[in-house]
């Protein structure tokens, strides 16, 4: 690395901390979830074909969301939602044509098949590919690296901390153990489209949680106020375990059933009919939304796992974070951030700058060294990291 540069963090923490996270079923999760569905399906078809990954970014995704008539006991999807996967693909290689639109219509279909249990793919979505070749310099660069160090596809910035705050978990805890009620405990009325917005004023919270319920499992309004209060019980339960002074929770803020106005779907998601996605506006690679932490503005989904930093950066300065935190005594937090040239080795950011909230007023000599030699080391390795972005080990959203 060209430029080590270690910083103290302050260690006092804001009165007021808010925090977010998208559900798998949130029109923006969609998008990053298919965009990197096609990135990871494009990588096992390049290997079979030709026994590598070839360059190609497909890290633009839209949703456009339908039309629907929700109703208790049923309900119909009246204009299927549309989703438009976009980028740039390695389309033939070697003499060799690569189905490219198959793929991306094909990983799409099998996706939304597993995760969204109350969508029928053939009745509500239409897939719309929409992917071209890179343009030479990309590809050029792209193939530089292959039998060396990777180049950087990119001049970009990763940022990354450890650890989570109590809230960060909190979010995320509450927003898994929905998931896992609808999933295994018969609750097949939650839909999977979720938001859970933290927001902690000293040591109290309040939560303010979205999910969309689906009108074929519910009889009638009482039901679907029964499907909210366990929703509420479930979130103090889990906040229970956390420590906070007091939680307040409210489950879809926006209804109003005295006059009818309920968050009711056909399909477990808003994409049907009230809400548009896209790549990159929903969590970064933590799985969390975080305005008062630093955070990447980069979409990382469906970017290629190989050179381009803004998907390896974000989590390479993750790591980084993590493991001072873990190993460097006295460290209570870390930041991250990485610069990258484009064109340079992915292993040599042009910048690497560590802050680390250690309580020796003046950093010393030993903390710096091994900060940079965690940094070194996590930077060596990227190239190794590349089977765990192709299986998915790797989460980025």
């Amino acid at each position: 690395m060209r430029d080590f540069v270690l910083t103290p963090l302050a260690s006092s923490a804001s009165v007021v901390e808010v925090v977010e996270r998208k559900g798998a079923g949130h029109p923006d999760t969609i998008c990053d979830a298919l965009a990197e569905q096609l990135s990871r399906d494009l990588c096992r078809a390049y290997r079979e074909r030709f026994g590598t990954i070839l360059h190609h970014n497909v890290d633009k995704a839209l949703l456009s969301a339908g039309r629907s008539a929700p109703a208790f006991g049923g309900g119909r999807v009246e204009r299927p939602l549309e989703i438009y996967l976009a980028g740039r693909a390695t389309t033939t290689a070697g003499g060799k044509d690569v189905p490219v639109a198959d793929i991306a219509i094909e990983g799409a279909r099998r996706w939304l098949g597993e995760h969204l249990h109350a969508l029928d793919v053939d009745r509500h979505a239409r897939i719309h590919p929409v992917i071209h070749p890179g343009s030479a310099d990309l590809q050029g660069l792209f193939n530089r690296g292959a039998a060396d160090v990777p180049r950087a596809n990119d001049t970009s910035i990763g940022v990354g901390y450890a650890p989570l705050s109590p809230l960060e978990q909190l979010v995320l805890a509450v927003d898994a153990a929905i998931a896992a009620r609808a999933h295994a405990n018969g609750r097949p009325a939650w839909g999977e489209d979720t938001k859970v917005m933290g927001v902690r004023i000293g040591a109290h919270v309040r939560l303010t949680i979205s999910c969309a319920l689906i009108g074929r499992h519910l009889a009638d309004l009482d039901a679907y106020l029964a499907e909210t209060a366990a929703i509420e019980r479930l979130a103090v339960e889990t906040a229970g375990a956390f420590p906070f002074e007091s939680c307040e929770v409210t489950v879809n803020a926006g209804d109003r059933p005295e006059a009818g106005e309920v968050y009711l779907t056909v399909t477990g998601t808003s994409a049907e009919a009230g809400d548009d996605g896209q790549v990159g506006r929903g969590n970064r690679i933590n799985g969390l939304i975080t305005p008062g932490r630093p955070m990447s503005l980069e979409a990382a989904a469906g970017k290629n796992p190989v050179s381009h930093v803004g998907k390896i950066y974000n989590v390479a300065a993750r790591d980084i974070a993590r493991r001072i935190v873990e190993t460097i005594p006295g460290a209570a937090r870390a930041e991250c951030l990485l610069v990258s040239q484009i064109g340079a080795p992915i292993t040599e950011p042009a910048v690497v700058e560590v802050r680390i909230d250690h309580p020796a007023r003046d950093i010393r000599v030993e903390v710096h060294d091994a900060a940079r030699a965690i940094a070194a080391e996590t930077l060596g390795g990227l190239g190794a990291r590349v089977e765990a972005f192709v299986s998915g080990e790797v989460g980025l959203y």
